[in-house]
């Protein structure tokens, strides 16, 4: 047990909600975000390779999006708020099409760890948002990334905004029953 974070499994037991425990006062907050010994004892091992920042207006949705090559990501709200989601896409799980999703935010300083075999997007509950995040074991690769359209409906994410903003490559994307022979290694 951590003294540091409280590790939450979610409704689909891979994907685990992160609470950094956060010190405040006048003066503002510390907390510490990634802690590798932690996170290790909770069943977290990724060797993160790469950080990543995003920031996004109001109503903009990003995803669903992963990587063949197996990535796994952990995210956070830096600035602003969230509803993140991970989609299971491995056809070999027992989870395989449920998702899970959490609000993350600058004032619950929560993050989402997104295993590989997850598709992963969010959508801006507010004003705008900076979403950090760490990928791993590989890094971003253009040639491996795919997509499924944020609201497949073999899917059902019930997003909590109406009538997001999309990129056109998002909306465009495929269903998961269209690129399931892409899935066949999970």
């Amino acid at each position: 047990m951590s003294d540091r974070f409280e590790f939450e499994r979610l409704a689909v037991a891979d994907v685990i909600l992160v609470k950094p425990k956060v010190f405040g006062d006048a003066r503002g907050f510390f907390c510490e975000t990634y802690r590798k010994s932690d996170f290790e004892a909770a069943g977290i091992t990724e060797d993160f390779v790469q950080d990543n920042h995003s920031r996004s207006g109001p109503r903009i949705l990003r995803g669903l999006h992963f990587q063949l090559t197996g990535q796994a990501k952990l995210v956070r709200a830096s600035v602003g708020r969230i509803f993140d989601v991970a989609v299971d896409v491995r056809p070999s799980s027992p989870t395989f099409r449920q998702w899970v999703g959490a609000e993350l935010s600058d004032d619950n300083m929560h993050q989402l760890y997104v295993p590989a075999g997850f598709a992963h997007g969010f959508v801006v509950l507010g004003d705008g948002a900076d979403v950090t995040y760490k990928v791993g074991p590989t890094y971003y690769q253009d040639d491996t990334e795919r997509g499924i359209r944020w609201n497949d409906p073999g899917v059902g994410v019930e997003w909590p905004v109406a009538d997001p903003q999309t990129s056109d490559r998002d909306s465009a994307a495929p269903t998961l029953d269209e690129i399931l022979d892409q899935l066949s290694h999970w």
